[in-house]
C-alpha cells in the first residue's frame, strides 16, 4: 500500500512539466563517457577525488566502501562493514571519509588514504546522503527536509523543507546527494529523476530526467530495487558521474536541455 500511494504521489508530481509549472526546466544528462560498474555494487554513495571513485554500498551484510578504479569498475581497495550495518551517503571532509548508516543512527570515520575506522559519530533517525559545499554538510534522511550540519562536529545547524512549485516533497524521495557550487542534486529514490535544489531556500530549480541512460533490455534485466543512485562531480572537467544500485555501467554526463 505505502508503494502504491508513493508511486500515485510520483505520477502526479511528474507529470509533464509545461502542465504542471513554467519555471522549473527539466534537463537530461548528455552521455560523454561510459565505464563499467560492479553490477553487485547496491550503490548508496558516490564521490570522486584525484582520478577514483569513492563508493559506499548498502545492504545488510554486503556494505562496503570503497576506492574504485574508473576505468575498469574494479574496487583498488573494500572495507567491508559488519553484517549489522546497512551503509549509505558518502562524503569526503577534510582529509576523511564519512559513511552514513540506514538505521542504525551511527555515522562511521575513516582516514582517507588507509580506510582506517577512525571514529563514529551518533547521530538521530535515519540516513540516506551526504554532501558537502565545502562549509556545511547537507544529509537526506528519508524525509523531505534537508539537514544542514557542522562539518567537523556533525552537530545539526538547521533543517530546512524541499519544495517543488512552492508544495513539499512527498517523504522518502531525497537520497543520494552531491554539492556543486550554490545546489544540492538529489536521487529522487525509486524514480529515473533527479533534483537540482538550491541550497540556500531548498527550492527545487531543475528536473533530471535519466531514464534513457538504459536500455530497456539493460532495465529488463536488473533486480528488483536496482534504481538509479549515484552521483559524483568532477570539478576539473564539470562533468558528473551517474549511476545506479546493481547497475553495469557509470555514466560521465553534463545536464542539459532535450
Amino acid at each position: 500500500m505505502k508503494l502504491a500511494i508513493l508511486a500515485l504521489t510520483l505520477a502526479l508530481l511528474f507529470q509533464p512539466l509545461q502542465a504542471q509549472s513554467t519555471q522549473i526546466p527539466r534537463l537530461i544528462p548528455a552521455v560523454i563517457n561510459v565505464y563499467p560498474h560492479d553490477a553487485n555494487a547496491f550503490t548508496q554513495g558516490l564521490l570522486w577525488h584525484n582520478g577514483y571513485l569513492y563508493e559506499s554500498t548498502g545492504l545488510y551484510g554486503e556494505s562496503t566502501l570503497r576506492r574504485v578504479d574508473i576505468a575498469s569498475g574494479e574496487p583498488l581497495e573494500s572495507l567491508s562493514l559488519d553484517d549489522a550495518y546497512f551503509a549509505e551517503g558518502l562524503e569526503l571532509v577534510d582529509g576523511k571519509l564519512i559513511q552514513l548508516t540506514w538505521q542504525a543512527g551511527i555515522a562511521f570515520v575513516y582516514d582517507f588514504a588507509s580506510f582506517e575506522r577512525i571514529d563514529a559519530i551518533e547521530y538521530e533517525g535515519e540516513g540516506w546522503g551526504l554532501c558537502t559545499d565545502g562549509r556545511y554538510l547537507f544529509m537526506s534522511d528519508g524525509s523531505p527536509f534537508l539537514s544542514i550540519r557542522d562539518r567537523q562536529t556533525f552537530d545539526l545547524i538547521f533543517r530546512g523543507a524541499v519544495t517543488w512549485d512552492s508544495q513539499l516533497l512527498p517523504a522518502q524521495l531525497l537520497n543520494e546527494l552531491e554539492c556543486v557550487d550554490d545546489a544540492v542534486y538529489a536521487n529522487a529514490w525509486n524514480t529515473d529523476y533527479i533534483f537540482r535544489i538550491d541550497k540556500f531556500t531548498g527550492v527545487i530549480t531543475a528536473l533530471i530526467d535519466a531514464s534513457a541512460l538504459l536500455t530497456e533490455a539493460e532495465k529488463a534485466a536488473l533486480g528488483a530495487g536496482s534504481v538509479l543512485n549515484g552521483i559524483a562531480y568532477n570539478p576539473e572537467s564539470k562533468t558528473f558521474f551517474i549511476t545506479g544500485k546493481k547497475w553495469p555501467k557509470i555514466f560521465e554526463v553534463v545536464f542539459t536541455e532535450p
